[in-house]
C-alpha cells in the first residue's frame, strides 16, 4: 500500500448504484472479501474505483457474477472481466441488434485457408483462428473480425496451451472473436468490457468455490462507515 493509499481512504469510500431494481453496495471491504477473495491480492484505491465506476456505467451486478475483479498478487494489477454470457446477452437485447455469424478458420492438408461457419474442424485440418460478423440494423455493412490463434490462446508458464484451450480450442478462439465483434460493433455498450477469454483469466479456478450472493439487504462492513457514500460521477 502506497504512502497516499491509508487505510482510511479504503474505509471512507461506499459507492451505491442500481441493476435492473436492485440495489448494489460496494465498498473496498466487499469487493476485497467477496469479489476478489480474501486470501487474493490486495486491491489498491484506484483499481477500486475503476471497478465500481464501469460496474456502475455498464449497469454490470458483481454479486450476480456479472463481473469479477481478478487480483493474483499484491504487486500485479487487478484484471476486471465479465462473465462469458454478459456480452452477447446485452447485444442482443439492444434494439439495434441484426444478428451475428461467427465460426472458424482452419488449414487443411494442402495449405489451402478455410474460413467456416461454427465450430466444426475435421482431424486432418490446424486450427489457425476465428471470425465474427456481427450486423446491427442501422448500419450498411457488418463488422468484421478476425483473430489468429497462436496471438489470443491462452498459455502455461512452459508454453503449453492450459486445458480449455488445448481441449477445446476452437470454442474458445471463436469466444474471443464474437467478442471483439461485438465490442466495435457496441462501443457505448462494451466500452472496457472483456471477456475472460480474451483477458487471460480461468474464472473457472477463481469461482468454484464462489457462491452468487444476493444483496436484499447491502452487506455491511464495520469498516465502511455508510454514511460516507462517494459519488462516482465526481471521482
Amino acid at each position: 500500500m502506497s504512502n497516499t493509499e491509508t487505510k482510511e481512504e479504503k474505509k471512507e469510500l461506499t459507492v451505491t448504484f442500481e441493476v435492473d431494481g436492485e440495489k448494489v453496495k460496494l465498498s473496498p471491504a466487499i469487493v476485497q472479501n467477496y469479489i476478489v477473495g480474501k486470501d487474493k491480492g490486495k486491491i489498491t484505491v484506484p483499481e477500486f474505483k475503476f471497478f465500481t465506476s464501469l460496474c456502475k456505467a455498464r449497469k454490470l451486478n458483481p454479486f450476480l457474477r456479472e463481473a469479477y475483479l481478478v487480483k493474483y498478487g499484491d504487486t500485479q494489477p487487478a484484471q476486471m472481466v465479465v462473465s462469458k454470457d454478459v456480452i452477447m446477452r446485452r447485444a442482443v437485447l439492444h434494439p439495434d441488434y441484426d444478428g451475428i455469424e461467427d465460426g472458424i478458420i482452419v488449414t487443411n492438408e494442402n495449405g489451402e485457408i478455410i474460413e467456416r461457419k461454427g465450430c466444426f474442424k475435421l482431424p486432418n485440418e490446424t486450427l489457425v483462428g476465428a471470425w465474427a460478423k456481427v450486423y446491427r440494423k442501422s448500419w450498411k455493412y457488418p463488422t468484421y473480425c478476425s483473430v489468429s490463434f497462436d496471438e489470443v490462446a491462452q498459455k502455461k508458464k512452459d508454453g503449453s496451451l492450459n486445458s480449455m484451450w488445448a481441449d477445446k480450442g476452437a470454442t474458445m478462439a471463436n469466444k474471443v472473436a464474437k467478442c471483439r465483434a461485438l465490442r466495435e460493433s457496441f462501443v457505448e455498450e462494451f466500452s472496457q468490457i472483456y471477456d475472460e477469454t480474451e483477458m487471460g483469466v480461468d474464472l473457472s479456478s477463481e469461482t468454484q468455490n464462489q457462491e452468487i450472493v444476493q444483496q436484499d439487504e447491502p452487506i455491511e462492513v464495520d469498516a465502511t462507515p455508510v454514511e460516507n457514500v462517494v459519488n462516482m460521477d465526481e471521482i
